[in-house]
């Protein structure tokens, strides 16, 4: 197995342009409990984080129970939206061709490690087609938020790749520190919700297009 690499994607903000349907969604959480939604730069820099997490952040003055309650209108939001048949966010532009590049090859193993919930990533993978794409998913569900290195090092035990040949994709500080723990190597992108400057990774590409190069160039052939 040692011949073998990991390449683990975030979703939110590096594969799928969520922001849409994640400010619908926020709207009407803090509306059920009167509450001013914050501009939205502020709400998208908690994307990735895991929703209890992300309401503390956001709300740190209201208490644990309005929290709670904020966090089952948000799922339910989300629920409605797609009742409403509401159009989910779009892969980002080369997403699934970097996707098939990357699959292609016999001694890649693909991933994803992500703040949604099982549900919500399966609504994602039936949305774009990408079922059966990825060989671990790691999702809020069964591990503490990011930027705990718990889903990398679950991904990388059910992959059997060491940590010296595996890499994170991803947008945010969450996902660089994620990987920075599990010590795996980290490329950013410049497109998420983040600003590219503040992620410190080990490579960065502006493009879907470089990524194939850069896992190469971080973990080798």
């Amino acid at each position: 197995m040692s011949d073998l690499r990991l390449v683990i994607f975030d979703v939110d903000g590096t594969l799928v342009d969520s922001q849409a349907e994640i400010m619908a969604a926020m709207a009407l959480a803090f509306q059920s409990e009167r509450l001013i939604l914050p501009e939205r730069k502020v709400v998208l820099s908690i994307v990735g984080l895991s929703l209890a997490e992300a309401f503390q952040t956001l709300c740190p003055d209201v208490d644990d129970g309005r929290r709670a309650r904020m966090v089952e209108a948000y799922k339910a939001a989300f629920m409605s939206l797609r009742t409403q048949n509401q159009e989910m966010g779009p892969l980002f532009p080369g997403a699934l061709e970097a996707l098939d590049v990357l699959r292609a090859q016999d001694h890649t193993l693909l991933a994803v490690a992500t703040g949604k919930s099982r549900r919500g990533l399966d609504k994602v993978l039936e949305r774009h087609g990408l079922k059966g794409m990825f060989h671990s998913e790691q999702v809020a569900d069964h591990h503490p938020s990011k930027p705990n290195p718990s889903m990398i090092l679950t991904a990388l035990t059910e992959t059997g790749v060491v940590p010296q040949k595996a890499v994170m994709l991803g947008d945010t500080t969450f996902d660089m520190d994620m990987a920075r723990a599990a010590g795996i190597k980290k490329i950013g992108v410049t497109w998420g919700y983040h600003p590219a400057a503040s992620l410190q990774p080990d490579a960065m590409i502006d493009d879907f297009a470089a990524l194939a190069g850069a896992v190469d160039q971080l973990i080798g052939f």
